[in-house]
């Protein structure tokens, strides 16, 4: 048990890296499409850019820190098999596999992208981008709070926040189409 606090720290310093590159790979998706619409050469600068820049996010940040966090999570619950037993982390691992879910979604998007194939518009990368977010806030809540029945308000907290997410996602969108440089 002396080296627990070392093992959780290193943990969560991965979970936040991978939450970093899941944060900001569908920023670059994003750019990048709208760069698949500009005329050449435009075009081919931003793309070309684009794809290095998503491609040493995705394999030396983002990929690298989901192994890692994953494997001190793993020594975490082997040092604490008794966490196996309560809801929470059961809730938890569920939340888990859904960002496992949306990483490997995501990996097949970057895939694409890679190869100059565009299957989702700038507003749908928009909305995806909140994915990550939403399964942040889920996690963050249930390992502080620990309780089902007040995990339950926080559920309701989380769609909340997700519609107030798609609202602004619509203010921005009418915005930009007001004034396409904002």
């Amino acid at each position: 048990m002396e080296y627990y606090n070392y093992i959780k720290s290193l943990h969560l310093i991965f979970v936040i890296t991978w939450f970093a590159g899941l944060f900001y790979i569908p920023r670059l998706f994003i750019y990048q499409i709208e760069a698949s619409e500009k005329p050449e050469p435009d075009r081919s600068i931003l793309t070309t850019q684009l794809k290095l820049m998503a491609k040493r996010l995705w394999f030396i940040i983002t990929w690298p820190s989901a192994i890692l966090a994953t494997i001190f999570a793993i020594i975490l619950l082997l040092m604490m098999p008794a966490w196996l037993q309560q809801g929470w982390m059961h809730v938890k691992l569920f939340f888990v596999l859904l960002l496992f879910a949306y990483h490997i979604k995501t990996h097949l998007i970057f895939n694409q992208l890679q190869n100059d194939v565009v299957k989702w518009t700038s507003s749908k990368m928009r909305i995806w981008n909140e994915g990550s977010t939403l399964i942040l806030f889920s996690v963050i809540f249930l390992v502080i709070v620990r309780s089902a029945i007040n995990w339950i308000f926080g559920v309701i907290g989380i769609f909340v926040l997700a519609i107030m997410l798609m609202l602004g996602i619509r203010l921005y969108k009418r915005i930009r189409s007001k004034n396409p440089n904002a």
